[in-house]
């Protein structure tokens, strides 16, 4: 498939980075404690104000939300906040559009989902394991990691939860609570993402993205992504997508190995991130739009484009009903946009 690239630019990052990546590549869970070298992390623009009505409805959220995922059993959107005096809160918002909070007694930093009524949202020591269905929230323990700063979390096909640390660290986890492996090569696990039993590892300081071996002691490969990697995604394709927002590109990575396979201008500061059966949504937070990009021909291609919220930080694309959810990270609040890619 063809690949987009600005080649001077793309060779400058290469070489500044080429010696840290092979590095990488041949790490092992005996790797040297010294921290890989880094630059500083990328982040998603400061959104400027809207200046014309958002597309779609937008329902209230005073909560300034860190991520957001689609519970298919209970038909709602879950959004993960920061809440005062370090704790979190899961808002819910049906489709039917009823609201309902699950508070948190300590922060949350990341969430996944089963798709079957159960979140979990990492937080230091371990992570906590939420009830849809019943409101609840309880907190799990990972064995010996009780001052452990969970970053990221990931569920594989097989069930097992796979952690990130904030110094690095991948944890596989052999059940609830006990560690079956872990892999410590990275400057900080900023995001994970699995397609089947396979875990993705996103290391912004790196700007790096990585595929572990399915038993989780090993990376099986690893390539620099971009110029400032900021936010991951998978697909139903079998791809994880990948937001280069320092570069103004989209990637898109295939498994089996880990390749890149497309490479994409996106203009102002691509963030937020959904893969869906039908297109690729990127956020452009500089903006205040999201755009949906097919990817079937090899090489992306606009089909549709929304002006969104302030703040585009999270997307979230329901299969089922075909609604995109954009979550602004400033308090704007939930857009809604029905039939998203009707006609694309």
């Amino acid at each position: 498939m063809p690949i987009r690239l600005n080649m001077s630019r793309q060779i400058i990052w290469f070489l500044t980075f080429a010696l840290f990546i092979a590095g990488l590549s041949g790490c092992d869970s005996d790797s040297s404690d010294t921290p890989p070298p880094t630059i500083v992390p990328a982040e998603a623009a400061v959104s400027p104000p809207t200046t014309g009505a958002p597309d779609g409805t937008v329902r209230p959220l005073a909560d300034h939300a860190l991520t957001a995922l689609f519970d298919a059993k209970t038909s709602s959107l879950a959004v993960l906040s920061s809440a005062p005096a370090g704790q979190a809160v899961v808002t819910l918002i049906t489709s039917a559009g009823g609201t309902r909070t699950v508070p948190l007694p300590e922060s949350g930093t990341a969430m996944t989902g089963d798709d079957a009524g159960q979140l979990y949202v990492s937080t230091r020591g371990g992570y906590f394991r939420v009830d849809l269905a019943v409101g609840s929230a309880t907190l799990v323990g990972v064995e010996g990691q009780q001052g452990t700063d969970f970053t990221a979390i990931a569920r594989r096909e097989d069930g097992k939860l796979v952690l990130g640390s904030a110094d690095g660290t991948v944890f596989t986890l052999s059940s609830d609570t006990a560690v079956g492996a872990r892999l410590k090569i990275f400057a900080r696990v900023d995001s994970l993402v699995t397609q089947g039993n396979t875990a993705v590892v996103l290391d912004r300081g790196q700007t790096s993205v990585t595929a572990l071996s399915a038993d989780g002691t090993s990376d099986e490969h690893a390539l620099r992504a971009g110029e400032g990697a900021t936010t991951m995604a998978a697909d139903a394709a079998g791809r994880v997508l990948v937001a280069d927002t320092r570069g103004g590109q989209l990637l898109v990575y295939g498994l089996d190995p880990l390749i890149l396979r497309q490479a994409y201008p996106v203009a102002d500061a691509p963030y937020g991130l959904a893969g869906t059966s039908t297109l690729a949504w990127v956020s452009q937070t500089a903006s205040n739009a999201v755009v949906g990009y097919d990817l079937s021909t090899g090489i992306p291609v606009e089909k549709k484009r929304y002006r969104t919220v302030q703040q585009p930080n999270s997307l979230v694309y329901d299969e089922s009903s075909g609604t995109l959810y954009v979550v602004s990270g400033s308090g704007a609040g939930v857009q809604v946009i029905p039939d998203a890619a009707v006609g694309s």
